[in-house]
């Protein structure tokens, strides 16, 4: 059904805007190309607390292919690596390795650790470069909601970040994020519960925790380049979120864009995301040097 809802946008979204767009960004040529699919495969290191896995969607033909980490949303307590195989598809047809994940759940588990679970994530992907076909040197990251909070903060951990230990390092670092109706700034949530379960207690309790598990906090001039998008019509996930983080990294100095869905909601957002995913897969290829076909 959403791969039919993704020929809708092209009514829907005829009046969105792009703000922030790069020079010299050429468009993805749209032929498709046959890709293989490899499902199930363990990402986790051994004795990880929860056995984790990842599907691979990879172009037929010569590699490495530039690789892109796509994961889901879910208020951080449900939903599962399949629920983004079309865009996966939509990836691997432009030339890009497409990797889906499961992650930890809450309430049983917390923040950190899905984001823990990502970082390891990367550096199994790039690890396994050379077997998967896949360029080790052109990783990004491309989320949805509670995913796309975590594909933010993600790409925007550094050096010295408290995020980026136990489980970060230069291994873990991506190229390019993409971050759909994302949640940059947890502190915006006073007290509400989906991101209480995540973080395990009310901003009231736990304020500090509101801002180390907020993207934006964690902003500086060496992240990667972004592309948010996001509908003007959220509640959700309002559209401030994306326009303060587009604005944090503007002032550092980092290379930003955000497409305006005009008229949309945080869940139409979702599934009628053909001019999203259009703008992203042109950002992808330009930033992680996709070639062209």
């Amino acid at each position: 059904m959403r791969t039919v809802l993704l020929l809708l946008p092209l009514v829907l979204c005829a009046c969105s805007t792009l703000e922030g767009a790069a020079t010299d960004i050429r468009p993805v040529n749209a032929v498709a190309h046959n890709f293989t699919v490899q499902k199930g495969l363990t990402y986790s290191p051994a004795r990880w607390p929860q056995e984790l896995k990842a599907d691979i969607y990879t172009p037929r033909g010569l590699g490495p292919h530039a690789a892109v980490l796509v994961i889901h949303g879910g208020d951080w307590s449900e939903g599962e690596r399949g629920d983004m195989s079309d865009v996966c598809k939509y990836l691997a047809e432009r030339g890009f390795a497409a990797i889906t994940v499961d992650y930890r759940l809450a309430p049983q588990y917390r923040f950190p650790a899905p984001l823990h679970d990502l970082q390891q994530a990367v550096r199994w992907l790039r690890a396994r470069a050379e077997s998967l076909n896949v360029d080790a040197d052109r990783i990004g990251v491309y989320g949805y909601s509670s995913g796309g909070h975590l594909a933010a903060l993600l790409g925007s951990i550094s050096e010295g970040d408290p995020l980026d230990a136990p489980q970060g390092g230069p291994d873990t670092r991506v190229k390019a994020v993409v971050a759909g109706g994302a949640p940059t700034d947890l502190r915006k949530y006073e007290d509400g519960e989906r991101v209480s379960q995540f973080l395990g207690g009310s901003r009231e309790q736990i304020p500090e925790l509101f801002a180390l598990a907020s993207p934006i906090t964690h902003v500086s001039s060496g992240d990667p380049p972004f592309f948010f998008y996001h509908g003007t019509l959220d509640t959700l996930v309002p559209m401030d979120h994306a326009e303060d983080m587009k604005a944090a990294l503007e002032a550092a100095g980092v290379p930003v864009q955000l497409l305006r869905l005009t008229a949309m909601t945080h869940t139409m957002s979702y599934f009628f995301d053909g001019a999203a995913l259009e703008g992203a897969s042109t950002f992808l290829d330009h930033y992680l040097r996709a070639r062209a076909f």
